[in-house]
């Protein structure tokens, strides 16, 4: 179990995220167009997990729109942007920004990929969402960077996660 904060509040997860250098959970999760996406279907290439509490606050949307910039820029990399928000929601916000860098994708079905990745806050007023999380994997899905920002209202670092992706 790992603690973090919301504006102070100390609130738990259900574990902890998979450590640097071990492989990855694979998850289905489902996209805006309602298919279901796993991890081996990003095979080969590099990945950022960002992952969110919901793409409805401010914190949360800003790390999506700083990930389809930076992703851009990005070879041979899918950033994939993760909450428990239904697809219709990531399909709204991303078509409203005009972000086409970013795949969105949703665990609404089951949380399973919430509990494999050991995010899922278990109290608090977010329980039951993820909390706010960024994963980087290579090419074969070893996990290469983590990081679950202390404080929920803040932001992921993202120099360091895309640092990650260059360590090869």
């Amino acid at each position: 179990m790992a603690t973090v904060t919301l504006k102070g509040n100390a609130i738990n997860t259900l574990g902890n995220l998979p450590k640097v250098g071990t492989k990855s959970p694979d998850f289905l999760l489902t996209a805006n167009d309602l298919s279901t996406k796993s991890l081996s279907d990003f095979k080969g290439k590099k990945v950022v997990l960002n992952i969110f509490p919901s793409v409805d606050t401010g914190t949360c949307a800003q790390s999506v729109r700083a990930f389809n910039r930076e992703a851009s820029e990005l070879k041979n990399t899918n950033v994939l942007c993760i909450s428990r928000d239904l697809p219709f929601a990531h399909a709204r916000f991303c078509g409203a920004e005009g972000l086409e860098n970013v795949v969105s994708l949703s665990d609404y079905k089951d949380n399973r990929f919430g509990k494999d990745y050991g995010l899922v806050f278990t109290d608090g007023p977010l329980e039951g969402l993820h909390s706010r999380c960024v994963v980087v994997l290579d090419e074969q899905g070893t996990v290469k960077y983590t990081e679950q920002v202390n404080e929920i209202v803040d932001e992921p670092n993202y120099k360091a996660a895309l640092e990650a992706l260059l360590d090869d």
